[in-house]
């Protein structure tokens, strides 16, 4: 006799698992198969969409120049001039605060393009056509140095004779063929230069816009942001977004400053004392100086390298110069500017750009740094909200001179400290007799 076959859900719950797992094996061997024409096409879409990029990092560097112009000059300006019609003071005032930051951005494009350029490449030609003379210089020098022990001075000379060829190579071979095209691709990739100038222009337009529109853009942001998530999960990304847009806007800002400053100092000093190329040493001091930890170290190096091929003296004077002015940088003028922006000791410092170089090169030990601060704060949160559920101290103090906690009351205790003893356990009831 046939059985009669007995509806059960769990066999529709089993289908439909079977079919999710096997049309999502399907979807991911088609997305890995098609991984690189999605890449493409990602490429694509970021290619086109280039000016807008440029127009959201130049309003968002240029945002912090436009608020303090607005409030500090603009705005009262605004007032005054507006007096019976607020709105258009505002927007008088808005107009203005971004047609002098953008003013302010493209003056000093054209001064890195048409006046420090220019005199780099310069510099840096003169350097490759003099390196002979220099090297040779610099040999005779150290053979004056150390003629009295002509044991070292057999052994530098052949050392630096051999460094000198190498030297020489290597700038003859290398660095003045890749200048020279460096130049000429400059200036016949017209198609490469006109994209650049279109990225450029257009971006501006969009930043003016976007600067103009700001405070639409964030409420805009914000209720995009309040239609997706719940309240409580869109607050935290809110105070996210917030954090990180802190921490990288007062880093970069802040570091691009110092840099600034730093980079003057040191040219209007090098002038001063008639150093050799002062301004090609001034700037990679400028710009090595925005890499915290190492940037002083990657831009002293090179630069006491080329001071030293010209006049051995003032690499002397140049190296104690650095060393000064890197002390009064880390000590007066960073603190001033930066504060206390990382919150982070220096072994995560040197550990986050270690991690940024190897992975992103340059920009990895530029920005490595406040991405780490905010994956650390974000982690420091998460460990403190776990141990505030558990209810354990959070503070990092709590933990210095801990031996271990009670599991059983939950209080700290000290190295040296006797623990609790444990709370008697509870008698057992007297069993009761069987009816």
């Amino acid at each position: 006799m046939r059985r009669k076959f007995r509806w059960d859900k769990k066999y529709l719950y089993w289908g439909i698992t079977a079919f999710v797992v096997i049309a999502a094996g399907i979807l991911f061997y088609t997305v890995l198969d098609k991984l690189p024409n999605i890449g493409k096409g990602i490429g694509r879409l970021v290619s086109i969409l280039s000016p807008f990029v440029w127009g959201l990092v130049i309003s968002y560097l240029l945002a912090p120049m436009m608020r303090t112009m607005e409030r500090s000059w603009f705005a009262p300006l605004g007032a005054r001039l507006f007096k019976r019609k607020k709105a258009a003071g505002k927007r008088f005032g808005r107009s203005m605060s971004v047609l002098v930051s953008i003013l302010v951005f493209l003056a000093i494009l054209t001064a890195l393009v048409y006046l420090i350029l220019p005199q780099l490449y310069r510099s840096i030609a003169m350097i490759v056509e003099n390196s002979q003379t220099y090297m040779t210089n610099l040999t005779a020098w150290a053979e004056r140095l150390l003629e009295k022990t002509p044991e070292i001075e057999a052994y530098v000379t052949d050392v630096m004779g051999s460094a000198n060829q190498r030297i020489l190579d290597w700038l003859q071979s290398k660095v003045l063929p890749s200048l020279g095209s460096f130049l000429s691709n400059l200036t016949s990739g017209v198609v490469v230069v006109l994209k650049g100038l279109y990225n450029l222009i257009i971006g501006i337009i969009v930043s003016a816009y976007i600067l103009g529109n700001l405070e639409t853009f964030k409420a805009g942001c914000k209720r995009l942001l309040y239609s997706i998530f719940t309240v409580e999960a869109a607050e935290k990304l809110r105070e996210g977004i917030a954090f990180t847009d802190k921490t990288f806007m007062g880093f970069i800002t802040g570091k691009l400053l110092d840099s600034a400053i730093v980079g003057l100092i040191c040219y209007i000093v090098c002038a001063i004392i008639d150093m050799p190329y002062a301004l090609l040493v001034s700037v990679i001091v400028g710009v090595t100086n925005i890499i915290p930890f190492f940037g002083p170290l990657i831009g002293a190096i090179p630069s006491a390298i080329i001071i030293l091929m010209v006049n051995p003296v003032k690499c002397l004077i140049f190296v104690i110069f650095i060393i000064v002015l890197q002390q009064v940088d880390g000590n007066i003028i960073g603190p001033k500017i930066l504060g206390n922006t990382t919150g982070i000791n220096g072994f995560w410092i040197m550990f986050s750009i270690i991690l940024g170089a190897g992975l992103f090169s340059f920009w990895g030990m530029l920005l490595g740094v406040p991405v780490f601060v905010v994956i650390y704060t974000l982690l420091d949160k998460l460990v403190s909200r776990k141990l505030r559920r558990s209810d354990l101290p959070t503070e990092l103090d709590d933990y210095r001179d801990l031996d271990h906690i009670d599991p059983v009351t939950r209080e700290a205790v000290r190295h040296g400290a006797k623990a609790a003893p444990a709370a008697p356990a509870p008698e057992a009831p007297p069993e009761q007799p069987k009816e």
